[in-house]
């Protein structure tokens, strides 16, 4: 079996080599000529699997190490019996982990609770049930929109966007990116959305950036419709807009998904995905992990207050890349191909919880421990 792989997807190489022959291309690299033999592609979604790359090619199996899968002619794929595959929910606890940690940020610079504050989740999914659990244990409440769920599962436990624009105090967009269908969200996030936004409201996008109208969200934010902006998707990027990163209050390069415990999980999901296609089995598939934080014990006792929103924020801290992205705007796409992937809450242990602590850092999905253990 040939496979061609692109060159920084996490935790592969070395992986697939004692069953197949395997070649590591950057980006730029994948041209007609050096995919041409290939029977698997293992791409991200820098990588566009067009019908001027596939033509021609023995390419049966494309494997994307991503939840999105627009940077694949998915109807070229279908009707040349190229089966893709992506990897669905691969890094939902990773965008969950960045959102709830850029929200701590914001609350604690705000001297402000997220208890009780209304969060109002517009797609809800893999990423958005994550959000919802992870919200919910520090008690907030939460409105759900999911048209295309409510229509098939039923209105219970769904609101229309009209109320949920009305209620939210947080507004978190989640939907994959598409403009066709019968619910398209190409600029789903426009002016006319945003008259229906409380005033004050606080607005997330962390899930494409052509979801959200640019120029409708700076004069949403100018004229105080917003009162924080939390970006990680950009339209156009790399090239993003510089009066919007100025306007925004956590800016960061496009990675959300980006923990190392979900990069080790798309990578699995691609292998297993060749392995089911092929019926074969890669002997060292359980070696695909990430490796231990650098400090993988918090000491909540290093704390003066807010122990359990600090501990969280141990495990990420979104201010430090906001940092880096507005120095160099420009650098966007090295940002994102040069990320030291985080490790989520699940890799750490922590110690000197208080009895009324250990409930919630264990639903967080911390380890606890005794200092002395």
């Amino acid at each position: 079996m040939k496979i061609v792989a692109d060159n920084t997807i996490p935790f592969l190489k070395g992986i697939a080599e004692p069953e197949a022959e395997i070649r590591y291309l950057p980006a730029k690299g994948f041209t007609p000529e050096a995919i041409r033999d290939a029977d698997v592609l293992i791409v991200r979604s820098i990588d566009k699997c067009t019908p001027e790359l596939l033509a021609g090619s023995s390419v049966k199996l494309i494997t994307t190490a991503t939840i999105g899968f627009d940077h694949i002619d998915t109807h070229y794929c279908e009707s040349h019996s190229i089966v893709w595959k992506n990897a669905p929910g691969c890094n939902a606890p990773s965008v969950a982990q960045y959102v709830f940690s850029s929200l701590l940020t914001l609350a604690l610079r705000r001297g402000e609770r997220l208890e009780g504050k209304t969060l109002g989740i517009v797609g809800v999914g893999h990423v958005g049930k994550e959000i919802e659990k992870l919200t919910r244990i520090f008690g907030m409440k939460v409105l759900r929109n999911d048209p295309p769920r409510a229509e098939k599962e039923g209105p219970d436990g769904f609101v229309s966007l009209e109320q949920l624009t009305e209620e939210a105090d947080i507004l978190t967009l989640h939907v994959p990116f598409t403009r066709e269908g019968k619910y398209p969200t190409y600029h789903l996030a426009d002016a006319s959305l945003f008259r229906n936004v409380r005033k004050g409201c606080w607005f997330i996008n962390s899930c494409r950036g052509a979801v959200h109208d640019t120029s409708a969200l700076l004069e949403a934010k100018s004229s105080g419709i917003f009162a924080e902006i939390i970006l990680d998707c950009w339209e156009n990027e790399p090239n993003i807009d510089t009066d919007l990163l100025r306007e925004v209050s956590i800016a960061t390069p496009h990675i959300a998904g980006f923990s190392a415990d979900g990069k080790a999980t798309a990578t699995r999901m691609c292998l297993k995905a060749i392995e089911r296609f092929f019926g074969i089995r890669f002997s060292r598939l359980p070696e695909v992990v990430p490796p231990a934080p650098l400090r993988p014990v918090i000491d909540l006792n290093e704390f003066a207050d807010h122990r359990i929103e600090r501990a969280f924020l141990r495990t990420f801290d979104p201010e430090s890349v906001d940092w880096l992205l507005r120095q160099e705007p420009d650098s966007f796409e090295y940002l994102r191909n040069h990320y030291a992937h985080p490790r989520e809450p699940k890799a750490y242990q922590v110690i000197h919880a208080r009895p009324e602590e250990r409930d919630i850092l264990q639903a967080i999905g911390f380890k606890l421990s005794d200092p002395t253990e």
